[in-house]
């Protein structure tokens, strides 16, 4: 089968290329990037480029359909919300170039990616969820500053919307308030980068995930880790990580939730793990996951089975893979290091790395640990995550600040006038 794998400059598209290549699918990278990590793959037969989404949405989906109608029966596999939210939009444009999509209804792909109604939707089945605010203005977010249980966390509805004028945006990473003033400043700034913003209370304990793939509600595969680093100590993606047994709480919540949706595709389901034990409900991710090649490498390859899936309609459930597998996304590593060596963020209540502890961490020899993007037989999608990280994402972080950094003193210069 042909596979157009989206987002080519993910992780996730990097371990998906190579486990499709495998299967003996034949593999294109689609990137918005002249080029991307996963389109340096062996496994990778061509790539190609399409408008950004967040740009042109309808660029990107007519770019996609575009290169879908070169060979009828073509796979799509959206890797982020940033692609999968505008395929899922209009997706009779790539049905109608006879491509094809593992999704379920578009309602319920808005639905999963609002952290606010799957929250709702964990609550009504009895998961613990955290004591949540939809704050839809500022006289609202005033008034629960005063109210709201502290520590808070305060993020984004949805980890990408789309705008008025039909472009996806990121909203980025959540913020942490301790005292009501720094719970309005989290608000304030928030409302720069999204339109509708939750306060959750802070849940003291560690990040743990469930990973399935689901047949219209019914479970075909599943897979847990165990995270040893994320990328950012106050809770993000991992860094480091480490196959286990789904724990039995975090598996029979996790599987309520996707049977309530009657999810088809992959999805994550994380949640906080309080000191008591109880998993806490956070969040649904219905896409792969940045950690993806752990569980290939665990013997669970969700991207052949999706696309046997794809393909014949069903497939044969996968329960068992191997545990103790460790694997390692070393660009990540690094970035961790250096959140660690910035120090703690402000307002964050929980506990925080020390700087020589991190540093031994991260060049402790770990024998027998896979890695993400790096293989003896394919190490250039390793050297394309550093390049991307030099060329791309850190001169845009740098001119994010220096922006935000000029824009502040433009502040203060006029209120001193």
């Amino acid at each position: 089968m042909r596979v157009l794998v989206l987002d080519g400059h993910e992780n996730q598209a990097v371990a998906s290329v190579r486990s499709l290549a495998r299967a003996g699918h034949w593999v294109e990278v689609g990137s918005p990037y002249a080029w991307s990590k996963a389109g340096l793959s062996r496994g990778c037969r061509r790539s190609f480029t399409y408008p950004a989404p967040q740009k042109d949405l309808a660029a990107f989906v007519a770019r996609v359909a575009e290169e879908v109608k070169k060979a009828p029966g073509t796979l799509v596999l959206p890797m982020t919300e940033r692609t999968t939210l505008p395929l899922s939009a209009h997706r009779e444009m790539i049905f109608a170039a006879q491509g094809r999509l593992v999704m379920p209804p578009h309602e319920t792909v808005l639905r999963a990616f609002d952290k606010y109604q799957t929250t709702e939707l964990a609550r009504s089945l009895g998961v613990e969820t955290p004591r949540t605010l939809l704050l839809k203005d500022a006289h609202q977010a005033a008034e629960a500053a005063q109210n709201f249980p502290l520590p808070a966390v305060l993020k984004p509805r949805s980890s990408e919307e789309v705008s008025g004028e039909g472009k996806v945006r990121a909203t980025g990473a959540p913020l942490y308030a301790r005292t009501p003033s720094e719970f309005q400043e989290a608000y304030t700034r928030l409302g720069e980068r999204c339109s509708v913003a939750l306060a959750q209370e802070f849940i003291e304990g560690f990040g743990a995930g469930y990973f399935a793939l689901m047949r219209e509600g019914e479970l075909r595969a599943e897979f847990a880790h165990r995270r040893v680093r994320d990328v950012r100590p106050t809770g993000s993606g991992s860094a480091l990580r480490l196959s286990i047994k789904p724990d039995p709480q975090v598996r029979e919540a996790s599987l309520a939730l996707l049977q309530a949706l009657r999810w088809h595709g992959p999805a994550m389901v994380e949640f906080r793990i309080r000191p008591d034990g109880v998993p806490v409900f956070m969040e649904v991710n219905g896409r792969f996951w940045n950690s993806l090649a752990l569980a290939i490498y665990a013997g669970v390859d969700f991207p052949a089975l999706m696309c046997a899936l794809a393909e014949h309609g069903d497939v044969a459930p996968v329960r068992s893979y191997r545990i103790g597998v460790r694997c390692r996304w070393m660009l990540g590593d690094f970035r961790h290091l250096l959140e660690v060596w910035k120090g703690k963020p402000e307002g964050f209540p929980g506990p925080f790395p020390t700087r020589l502890r991190a540093l031994w961490n991260f060049l402790k020899p770990a024998p027998g640990t896979f890695h993400d993007n790096f293989t003896l037989r394919d190490p250039l999608p390793e050297i394309g995550d550093w390049m991307e990280f030099a060329v791309r994402r850190l001169p845009e972080a740098l001119r994010k600040k220096s922006s935000k950094q000029h824009e502040m003193h433009a502040q203060r210069g006029y209120s001193r006038s």
